[in-house]
């Protein structure tokens, strides 16, 4: 390779490496399942027993906002994992200062959280037999004389984890309409969608009319919070942390995501030189330390965070890792 060959090439990679260094960080977010006790009745008529119609809302909007790139979004095992250990109750959930918790629990920049509205169906046809379910407009049964039509709509908000702003409120509807079908296909309101099988993910539920006005309106609600990401404002974590482990220039110290740390944050490693204390009660006063070199977040998990350290060193377990100018 010529030498002009190696620098452009080095020239490319510099320039790679400097976008990447420079181009905004994703914001985490979590989303819960969406409340749907204004449709209870509605989702109970369509298929003879309650589905959790608010789970499958919020399941299809996390991969709605996965494929769109805008947010780094919390896996569902952790965030129901932490939920239970929180002991967070469903109705408690809405609330901003509760979801604000939550999140900071969880560790995210943002909670996105949300109700449906309108679920069922929407046309004014007549029925043959069946008698239908006595539910007004959305009601299910008989056999349809005109076109069937399908709603749904969703309202959905994201509330910033570190002051429980709402910063976005959005809405989403979605509507379809076909000549001689059912809400659910040939299962609907007749039990054939049983508790256990139901998947609003699944191909089968995306190709009925009402799977169709769903995806429209998780589509709408997650194009409208794509474009909120940029309301998320930048909260610098404050950590004080301790190493537990040292493998050459690799790390581990004993705080996990919930810190709010993010792979790439920098941090400080610093050691305890002395103690002050107070003469009188023998109370110490401060501990003064001595940096020794800085390090770079690579890996976070539950209860732990891996970081590359670049320093005088040698680091040794106890050493403090704590976020540039904290306490």
């Amino acid at each position: 390779m010529s030498r002009t060959v190696r620098v452009v090439c080095i020239f490319f990679l510099l320039a790679i490496t400097c976008a990447a260094q420079q181009a905004p960080q994703k914001k985490r977010v979590a989303v819960l399942d969406f409340d749907y006790g204004t449709v209870r009745s509605y989702v109970t008529a369509i298929w003879g027993t309650d589905q959790d119609v608010g789970k499958g809302v919020a399941d299809l909007l996390v991969q709605k906002l996965v494929q769109d790139g805008k947010y780094r979004v919390i896996e569902r095992k952790q965030l129901d994992k932490i939920l239970a250990e929180q002991n967070f109750n469903n109705s408690d959930r809405a609330d901003p200062a509760t979801a604000s918790r939550i999140g900071k629990v969880l560790g995210v920049d943002a909670i996105i959280v949300g109700s449906i509205t309108k679920f069922g169906r929407d046309d004014k046809s007549t029925t043959v037999g069946g008698g239908g379910f006595g539910l007004g407009k959305f009601g299910l049964g008989g056999v349809q004389k005109r076109d069937a039509k399908a709603v749904c709509g969703i309202t959905a908000r994201l509330i910033d984890t570190s002051t429980a702003e709402i910063l976005a409120a959005v809405t989403g509807n979605g509507e379809s309409k076909r000549g001689g079908a059912s809400l659910v296909g040939a299962g609907g309101g007749g039990g054939g969608a049983g508790a256990g099988a139901f998947d609003m993910s699944s191909k089968n539920f995306g190709e009925t009319i009402l799977g169709e006005a769903v995806n429209q309106a998780v589509t709408s609600t997650g194009d409208q919070l794509d474009a909120a990401s940029g309301n998320l404002p930048t909260h610098k974590a404050e950590v004080s942390a301790l190493v537990a482990d040292v493998s050459g220039n690799t790390l581990i110290l004993n705080v996990g995501s919930r810190s709010g740390l993010r792979v790439g944050d920098a941090l400080e490693i610093s050691r305890a030189v002395r103690t002050v204390k107070d003469p009188a009660t023998g109370k110490i006063l401060k501990t003064v330390t001595a940096k020794i070199g800085d390090a770079t977040v690579t890996e976070i998990d539950a209860n732990s965070t891996t970081v590359t350290f670049n320093g005088t060193g040698p680091v040794k377990v106890g050493d403090v890792a704590k976020t540039p100018g904290g306490n």
